[in-house]
């Protein structure tokens, strides 16, 4: 076993991946049995508990449309899948598929009394505000559309920026039964999300996700909050929305450096729990790099599948959801010790879950193979597979402290165990394995 990761890191050959499209053969619905899928074992005060025996509660599934859809299709409708997120009379629906702003029933039919806020930023306002609040409205003069347009970054995700969601909605004198609408990236939708959550006690709220990063993971699940300068979403709400629309078409206008970092949390997702997943990124990394409609359409769809299946096992966060943050605790440490925004949040998990994999492998429970397919897909997708110089083990520590999975002074993590596609969520592990990882990866 290697004392430092540097030398693989530096020796370790990129995939070469092929041309062409390989798409697996698509499934109706969701299997936890299949290669894809899986059983994840979790770590839980001591006892492990596999996903496999609650397997009937399931139901998270794609098809191409949802029955309430069925009129569009006949029409010509653009809608290419729908996953749906199965919580009891929380459930709703996740459209995929290109133009789907050009389809203003998509979004009409979630929105709850006569007033839309929406909340988006200075980068998405001029491309697509006007666009969605053409939908909002088309047909529908009963429709009042108010928005705030909030700046744009990492940075600004924090407690003054929120009020100015807050003071527009008063101001508008909106009521209960208005909706809000996030439409960005993360930040927006963990912003808009967590005003829809308070505003009022709560009004209904919609998620127009325009990165990749929030159309495979932040806009699902109902995660919403605000930073903290001593750690990232430390102040939030799990409130679900009404729906998610992923129009692929915005992707169109991401610049290259987001679009790698929405591909870390695709990487992720393959890492975790889903093997055959990752085995197709490895094959298929060039055509998402190249965004080939086709490879980014399947790549949002089985992220999506992946997630809606966790959520719906484990809603807050319990125990078998904190899986989905692999590299997170590493990630969110960077991005607090570097200062929000100076690394994007993909770039932070990229780094982390080199990190989290190396431990792995220092306490026995992967082998080689595994970290160098890792480190192979990380650095094809052209992501940082080593944390900023400037963060010490000192800032590691000191982050990692007040990180959200630390419970009764014990930080647990998210470590892959076994096979491709296996992990684990526990506070069970050799302490000095995580001190050879970050004074591996930190000069001091």
């Amino acid at each position: 076993m290697a004392a430092s990761p540097f030398s693989s890191i530096r020796s370790t050959p990129k995939i070469s991946a092929p041309a062409a499209l390989v798409v697996p053969r698509r499934r109706s619905s969701v299997d936890l049995r299949s290669a894809s899928a899986n059983p994840l074992r979790v770590q839980i005060g001591g006892a492990a508990a596999r996903t496999s025996r609650i397997r009937a509660r399931i139901a998270a599934s794609a098809t191409p449309v949802m029955e309430e859809a069925a009129a569009g299709k006949e029409s010509g409708s653009r809608v290419s899948t729908v996953v749906n997120v199965d919580l009891g009379n929380r459930s709703y629906p996740i459209y995929i598929g290109s133009s789907l702003l050009d389809e203003p029933d998509l979004l009409q039919r979630h929105v709850h009394g006569k007033r839309v806020l929406v909340v988006t930023n200075t980068t998405i306002a001029p491309l697509y505000l006007e666009k969605v609040t053409e939908a909002l409205t088309h047909g529908n003069s009963n429709i009042s559309v108010e928005s705030v347009i909030l700046p744009d970054g990492e940075k600004y995700k924090n407690m003054e920026t929120l009020m100015k969601v807050f003071d527009k909605a008063v101001e508008s004198r909106l009521d209960r039964r208005c909706t809000f609408v996030a439409l960005g990236g993360g930040v927006i939708g963990d912003m808009c999300g967590f005003a829809a959550a308070a505003f009022l006690r709560g009004v209904n709220f919609i998620q127009i996700p325009t990165t990749l990063m929030a159309q495979v993971d932040s806009s699902v699940g109902g995660k919403t909050g605000i930073n903290h300068p001593l750690g990232k979403n430390l102040i939030g709400a799990f409130y679900q929305p009404q729906c998610v629309l992923v129009d692929t078409d915005t992707l169109n206008t991401l610049p290259d450096r987001e679009l790698a970092s929405g591909i870390a949390e695709v990487v992720k997702y393959g890492l975790i729990r889903d093997a055959a997943f990752f085995e197709w990124q490895e094959k298929n990394m060039q055509a998402l790099l190249a965004r080939d409609p086709s490879a980014l359409a399947y790549a949002i769809k089985r992220s999506c599948e992946n997630k809606a299946e966790v959520v719906s096992l484990d809603e807050k966060e319990s125990g078998l959801r904190a899986t989905l943050n692999l590299g997170h605790t590493f990630g969110h440490a960077i991005e607090t010790g570097v200062g929000y925004g100076q690394w994007l949040h993909g770039e932070a998990v990229a780094a982390g879950m080199v990190m989290a994999v190396d431990m792995s492998r220092r306490l026995g429970w992967i082998d080689d193979t595994i970290m160098n397919r890792v480190l192979n897909i990380l650095q094809h997708a052209k992501l940082p597979i080593v944390p900023p110089e400037t963060m010490t083990v000192e800032k590691f520590k000191n982050t990692m402290a007040v990180d959200k999975k630390v419970a009764d002074g014990l930080l647990r993590l998210i470590l892959l165990k076994g096979p491709l596609g296996s992990c684990v969520f526990t506070g069970d592990y050799d302490r000095k394995a995580l001190d050879e990882t970050l004074h591996a990866f930190c000069k001091n």
